[in-house]
């Protein structure tokens, strides 16, 4: 995040410092305010925290602030008598119409130009302070996080809810809500999700919803495996039996063991949150469904809750197991003065979205046929150079799609590729074909392979950058091979074809010219006379084809 977005943003916050956050908190705001900003950024928080002792704003007591914090405060913001005069002084120069802080007149209001600054809510000041997925970590007020499910369940889901987590524990979030609409998905990153919801550091509200949603299939096990499990009005969950890849029926005794498996697998994951067990097992092995009302009824979910504020709402005051110990939810504590909830929604990264089309169940089975049609072509044809380098690069992503490598594994394979490619680029004269490939596979395999949460992360200006010289380089190389091969030949046989030479004797059926300094034997359709300028238009073995030249004879 750069360095004014840092320090608006802390501004923004210790605004609403003392009213709506924590003493300690607006200390911390203010504090960031002072140590990133230039002079005329520090007065500006120094007027802010006069406003609010102005106002006794810092003054009210925090539940969990001590004095010592409190007085902190004062000593952070600088609220001293000296420190007052000082900032009168620099408001009467017009200090706060520094460039910094666009928006302001000299007397420290706001402009009518600019947007105004937060005095509502602390979600209006999140707005106002733009704070994005990488950047809420400073939030000062308790808040939730929240992330939407929509589509199959796939490696791309899991990892977005995995990074959801994390994040929600890194700004120390009152809980995650996850709104889930699925048709199902992958048994495989099904798992994955489950074994993260049951591991999770943080409370998990898992939310069916909006009206029309389903948690069908894979949507069951997710749903169940939550803290907190609730359905919208209008919403159904169940039908949760196993099936092969399109849809299709398993057959033979593999279809026996994937269902004993799976009825297993819901049995656990609903007594471990307690639960309706025999109706896990049912929806995978009858495939039951049912409506918001009969899966409360039947102990499948919660609550039914109508909107986010309600789901807030009901779920606080609920026990809930998390890392190991028994928690009462208060979730209450995430809502404004205004009654609205706290909400930051976590949005899908680049990658992950990149992940989400590439492992959809039909764009992998696409890019499983892509595959073995052009590898076919390119062992049918060897030399045929654009079979084999789409096909390679599409294997390879459809056994990421289909969980067969892993997302790291299959970024490390795609780097190498490219490498690969990038190689033999310079040996095989494919006009750029395997070098692009290769520029491709490249650019992929970093963006799957270095990750914000891995140790081997290379930040994405990095790999954009070095992606688009690479990408240029070959360009410029493919375009001056492009216009030498379209350059006309200067040697050979073929470098005499229209030339312009001189008729050294009359030539009717034979005669001589002179061209390039040297005679050759020539024929002519008509006759044409010594001295005259002709044109050569063919060449077959050692005799030349002329044409008369427009122009002056020697």
């Amino acid at each position: 995040m750069t360095r004014p977005n840092r320090i608006g943003r802390a501004l923004a916050m210790a605004r609403l410092g003392g009213t709506q956050c924590t003493v300690a908190m607006a200390c911390r705001a203010l504090r960031t305010a002072c140590r990133l900003g230039t002079r005329s950024t520090r007065t500006v928080a120094l007027g802010v925290a006069l406003a609010l002792a102005g106002s006794g704003a810092l003054a009210e007591p925090a539940s969990h602030a001590s004095a010592s914090e409190r007085d902190n405060v004062a000593a952070t913001a600088g609220i001293k008598a000296r420190s007052s005069e000082v900032a009168g002084r620099e408001a009467a120069d017009g200090e706060f119409a520094d460039k910094e802080t666009p928006g302001k007149d000299s007397a420290g209001s706001e402009s009518s130009s600019e947007p105004d600054a937060p005095s509502g809510s602390p979600a209006d000041a999140a707005r106002h302070a733009q704070l994005d997925p990488e950047d809420i970590a400073s939030a000062p007020f308790p808040t939730v996080l929240r992330i939407r499910i929509e589509g199959p369940i796939t490696p791309a889901a899991a990892d977005y809810l995995a990074t959801a987590i994390d994040r929600a524990v890194e700004v120390q979030a009152l809980a995650l809500v996850v709104e889930l609409d699925t048709p199902g998905g992958l048994l495989d990153s099904t798992k994955t999700i489950v074994k993260t919801l049951l591991s999770a550091p943080v409370p998990v509200l898992v939310h069916v919803s909006p009206g029309g949603a389903s948690a069908t299939s894979a949507g069951v096990f997710v749903t169940i495996a939550a803290h907190v499990a609730a359905m919208a009005p209008g919403t159904s969950i169940g039908a949760a039996h196993p099936v092969a890849g399109g849809g299709k029926d398993i057959e033979g005794d593999m279809r026996k063991k994937v269902e004993n498996f799976t009825a297993s697998f819901g049995s656990s994951i609903a007594q471990r949150r307690g639960r309706n067990v025999e109706w896990a097992e049912k929806a995978v092995r009858e495939s039951v469904a049912v409506t918001e009302k009969e899966a409360v009824e039947l102990k499948v979910v919660d609550f039914v809750a109508e909107s986010l504020p309600d789901l807030l709402n009901k779920a606080s005051g609920r026990e809930v197991e998390v890392g190991g110990h028994r928690i009462t939810l208060d979730l209450r504590r995430a809502f404004d003065d205004a009654g609205a909830p706290r909400v930051l929604d976590v949005e899908m990264t680049l990658r992950q979205r990149v992940l989400s089309v590439v492992s959809d169940p039909n764009i992998a089975y696409l890019l499983m046929m892509v595959a073995m049609l052009g590898l076919y072509m390119e062992l049918s044809n060897p030399g045929a150079v654009v079979p084999g380098v789409v096909g390679t690069i599409a294997l390879l992503l459809a056994l990421l799609a289909s969980q067969v490598l892993p997302i790291s594994g299959a970024g490390a394979l795609l780097i190498i590729l490219g490498a690969a490619f990038l190689v033999a680029e310079l040996f095989v004269p494919s006009f750029g074909i395997i070098g692009f490939g290769g520029i491709l596979a490249l650019a992929l395999g970093s963006l799957f392979l270095y990750t914000p949460e891995s140790s081997l992360y290379v930040d994405r200006r990095l790999i954009g950058v070095t992606v688009g010289m690479l990408a240029a380089i070959l360009a410029m190389v493919v375009l001056v091979l492009v216009r030498d091969r379209r350059r006309r030949p200067t040697g050979g046989f073929e470098g005499l074809i229209g030339e312009t030479g001189v008729a050294v004797t009359d030539i009717a059926a034979s005669g001589k010219i002179r061209v390039r300094g040297e005679l050759w034997n020539a024929s002519s359709a008509s006759a044409i006379a010594a001295g005259t300028s002709v044109r050569v238009d063919s060449v077959t073995g050692l005799k030349v084809r002329v044409s008369p030249q427009q122009g002056e004879t020697r």
